[in-house]
């Protein structure tokens, strides 16, 4: 019955809204990156890179993203990983994303953010078959100066795919509320608003997402069970939470997958979405995801069905095309 379900989640349709390109990148096409660039002798082979892609916690976590990203070096590794991520997303059905990238990630490389959205551009139009749209990460850790900087440049080059922005990066250092001018300049764009919170930081990071930056959706929120106000204030807005269940685990900010929230934020009538936040660093998958609420939860088929189209009503689509996209997916013989 469980490989039953797990075959089912597999064959659906499915939505990602919490992907960040560079923590997408699948191992094979990391490590030619690594051969690229010389390697890393604490890494001889691609069998352990996996092992060095896990953490005893959130800062660990962060430092190896940052250890990642000294493999991409050019705009045409950004090309080289924009495809190789679309593949993997059209190996697992998802028909529709919106994926982070992050460009202050990458000065230090010469490379300014009006290139990296072209050159990301450049893959992922090698892949038709999958349909993403980028959100600009402002990385909170450089600062809301930085950010606004980086919001005038990615203004150059919205035509490229980007539809919002979102600020990532080490939440427990840098509270939201300094960003609110940069979020009401992109609002001013046209861009769509995403923050994460409530991963790395307490509840207080959410009520200063919704309250002070006005996002149009949470990624994480996972610390909002640990204040009622909080967890009302989400459900009586109805502001979607980008949910990624095995990245908390990954990372630390959950100790286990049994102490997920997702269940109460279920029966408390929150807006929930699931995703993978970055599948290259934690190895998972959508359908893994969507399984683990099944077997450790008890989200029913019916429920599934109903998380992924909530995907699809979160996401930053005019609502004509939310609605084709479901229809869509409903008539799917999978579905």
């Amino acid at each position: 019955m469980a490989d039953d379900m797990w075959a089912w989640i597999d064959a659906l349709p499915k939505v990602e809204l919490h992907l960040h390109l560079e923590g997408a990148i699948p191992l094979p096409a990391l490590w030619r990156l690594m051969e690229k660039y010389g390697g890393d002798p604490d890494v001889p082979k691609l069998a352990a890179l996996r092992e060095r892609l896990t953490y005893k916690d959130f800062p660990d976590f962060i430092a190896a993203w940052i250890w990642k990203n000294g493999f991409i070096r050019s705009y045409e590794d950004f090309t080289f990983i924009a495809e190789a991520v679309a593949w993997d997303l059209v190996a697992q059905n998802i028909r529709y994303a919106e994926v982070f990238f992050s460009p202050t990630r990458f000065l230090d490389q010469g490379l300014e953010p009006q290139g990296l959205a072209q050159a990301i551009r450049a893959g992922l139009d090698k892949v038709p078959a999958a349909e993403i749209w980028l959100i600009a990460d402002l990385v909170r850790d450089h600062g809301p100066d930085q950010a606004k900087d980086t919001l005038a440049k990615v203004r150059e080059v919205m035509d490229c795919g980007i539809v919002g922005i979102g600020i990532g990066g080490s939440e427990h250092l840098y509270p939201p509320e300094p960003f609110a001018p940069v979020y009401e300049a992109a609002r001013k764009l046209g861009l769509r608003t995403s923050a994460h919170a409530g991963e790395a930081a307490g509840p207080e990071s959410i009520r200063g997402a919704v309250e002070a930056l006005d996002v149009d959706r949470i990624g994480h929120g996972v610390a909002a069970i640990r204040d009622r106000a909080v967890l009302d204030l989400l459900a009586e807005r109805q502001v979607p939470i980008e949910l990624c269940p095995l990245s908390n685990v990954a990372t630390g900010s959950i100790a286990a997958i049994e102490d997920h929230p997702v269940r109460e934020f279920w029966d408390a009538g929150l807006m929930l979405t699931v995703n993978t936040d970055d599948p290259g660093m934690f190895h998972n998958s959508m359908t893994d995801e969507f399984t683990v609420l099944h077997e450790k939860f008890g989200f029913t088929a019916p429920d599934i069905r109903t998380l992924i189209l909530n995907g699809i009503e979160a996401s930053w689509q005019p609502d004509g095309r939310k609605a084709a996209l479901r229809e869509s997916f409903q008539a799917d013989p999978d579905w």
